[in-house]
């Protein structure tokens, strides 16, 4: 009864002591060695300096930090409101790897943190990485994108996707510091960096302040292997360049729609080969189509730097077969359009860009460049395209795109095939809540569209053929078609049928601001209204939390295994590249 009574005092006694607001980085961080690193804290009450008290391991933290952060008597946020106190020390760098507990005190606030700062293997174990990211990709798209492009007989898929016979796997997860559900910054920067974030943040700790680049900075993998080797590095998406995804490999923000300045990142890095959308932020704000707000022109500034520029895919090929040093390729002003819609529908806006590149001949393109440099690369490549057609629920095109990165992935590997050296990762930044339930059988009597829809036995299979053999469906229209529908949704109208007209636009908003179902699809025979599942200020299906699969093949992949968080899957590629050996 003695040790109760005694255990239930000392919890009173923590639970009457005020917790700091936050520490950076957070507790449970893993740190590369030398890698550097933003410290801050911030406190909930304005203290003197002599009142704030920090240790690490139980020593004065300038003594093993090596130095003093910068103290800020009254922390400003919103409006001018003071939030309180704060130290700030930025480019901390720890040579030692070990555990640190960071321990804060002022007045009644307390807070402590530990982090684990590790070092790497002495030698590399691979001298290139390919890291491919499928925006978005589920286990539906995966199985979709194998029955749709292989077939399946007798319940035996016909074939097998290229990402289907790697040799390591894993469980990852996605969540954000401040919520189960996330996007694909902080998820692609979790990958990118080894620390997890907040939503819409790029290679920082999300902070109080309401500026929005003053947060704790984190290293980049683009960063660190600048700091410690002559690599390459190469980014390749068919989303604007300095989208969410690939902008986490150079970018620090919390803000991830700071595109103009996230360019400006990406000169600062200077990564050898660039491929994608998103010419509209590279170019000077005078010229039609820029979204820039100022007169830098990114495009003169990347071709002084030394890049050879590529706008379509006749120069993206000339490029290939050219010695140039430097490659930045943008296809289209804003995200490029779909697989279905460049070279089977011809929808969306392949006419005011007709000669766009794909994913297969921009990862080819990519590898041509980057193995020129006798010391490796790494390249990320995203199949951005899944992610930006499964959020409107329109299947087709998200599955088409993911046949597409499957192909992509096919390319790489048998790059690796004659460099054994090359370590491939393929996953996903987060999920969606889409699902293979069935097929759609137009061959079923009646008008009504949701009778057409065959589950257990009565699903049978789908009548897709792939007559010239080159991976895709030849229709997509056909009379028995695969069934997949999201668990969460919008208002909009069901038609059960492919978007042959152009991508899908589920809901628009109406004079009150609230996103209802459109009725341009009200009228298609068969349509149905779905009231939807998620607030009305939402105009296309949502993330999901669950977990993404990891798959890796070559030198390093061993230690992808059972469940892991996104942060930890840095951890295995800077062990990979030996990123913190020491350095002579």
């Amino acid at each position: 009864m003695r040790t109760l009574l005694s255990a239930l005092a000392a919890t009173t006694l923590l639970a009457g002591a005020a917790q700091a607001t936050a520490i950076y980085p957070l507790d449970r961080a893993t740190i590369l060695v030398s890698s550097p690193f933003d410290f801050k804290i911030e406190l909930d009450a304005v203290h003197p300096e002599a009142e704030i008290a920090v240790t690490v391991n139980g020593k004065p933290y300038a003594e093993t930090f090596g130095a003093k952060a910068d103290y800020v008597a009254e922390e400003k946020g919103k409006d001018d409101a003071v939030l309180g106190s704060a130290l700030i020390l930025r480019d901390l760098a720890l040579a030692e790897p070990g555990s640190y507990t960071v321990e804060v005190r002022a007045g009644d606030e307390t807070r402590t943190v530990t982090w684990e700062v590790y070092a790497t293997p002495a030698a590399p174990k691979a001298k290139n990485i390919i890291f491919f990211v499928g925006d978005g990709l589920s286990v539906a798209h995966r199985t979709a994108a194998r029955i749709m492009s292989k077939g399946m007989t007798e319940g035996k898929a016909d074939g097998r996707l290229a990402m289907d016979d790697l040799d390591h796997m894993a469980f990852i997860g996605t969540s954000s510091t401040h919520s189960v559900a996330t996007d694909s910054a902080n998820t692609m920067s979790a990958y990118m960096t080894g620390h997890k974030s907040r939503v819409n943040a790029l290679g920082v700790y999300a902070d109080r302040t309401p500026a929005t680049q003053d947060d704790p900075k984190v290293e980049t993998i683009a960063e660190a292997l600048r700091r410690t080797t002559g690599k390459s590095i190469g980014v390749v998406s068919t989303a604007e360049i300095e989208d969410a995804t690939p902008a986490a490999v150079v970018a620090h923000t919390r803000k991830r729609g700071e595109k103009a300045d996230i360019v400006g990142m990406f000169h600062d890095i200077r990564p050898e080969v660039m491929l994608g959308g998103g010419s509209a932020y590279f170019l000077k704000s005078d010229i039609p189509g820029s979204k820039r707000k100022d007169d830098s022109d990114y495009v003169a500034m990347f071709r002084e730097a030394g890049y050879t520029l590529a706008t379509n895919a006749a120069e993206l090929d000339a490029a290939r077969g050219s010695d140039a040093e430097r490659l930045l390729g943008l296809f289209h002003t804003g995200n490029m359009d779909t697989k279905l819609d460049r070279s089977f529908l011809h929808q969306g806006t392949v006419g005011k860009f007709p000669n766009q590149p794909g994913l297969v001949e921009m990862t080819e393109a990519a590898l041509d460049q980057l193995s020129k440099n006798e010391e490796g690369f790494f390249l990320m490549v995203e199949g951005a395209s899944i992610d930006k057609m499964s959020h409107p629920m329109d299947w087709d095109r998200a599955v088409i795109d993911t046949i597409e990165f499957d192909q992509a992935i096919a390319s790489a590997r048998a790059f690796a095939e004659t460099h054994p050296d090359t370590l491939i990762v393929v996953t996903g930044d987060h999920t969606h809540g889409v699902s293979v339930i069935g097929t759609i059988d137009d061959d079923k009597p009646g008008d009504e569209m949701r009778e057409k829809v065959g589950t257990y036995d009565a699903a049978g299979f789908p009548n897709y053929t792939d007559a010239d053999g080159d991976g895709y469906p030849d229709r997509i229209d056909v009379s028995r078609r695969l069934a997949i529908f999201s668990s969460n949704f919008p208002d909009h109208y069901e038609t059960w049928r492919p978007k042959m007209d152009g991508p899908f636009e589920p809901s628009v908003q109406n004079e009150k601001g609230e996103y209802v179902a459109n009725e341009a699809y009200k009228d298609i025979p068969g349509a149905v209204l779905r009231v939807g599942n998620l607030p009305k200020s939402a105009d296309t299906a949502v993330h999901a939390v669950d977990d993404v699969v990891l798959q890796a093949t070559g030198p390093g992949a061993e230690e992808f295994k059972g469940y892991m968080e996104q942060s930890d899957v840095y951890r295995v590629l800077v062990d990979a590249f030996a990123l913190g050996a020491p350095r002579n």
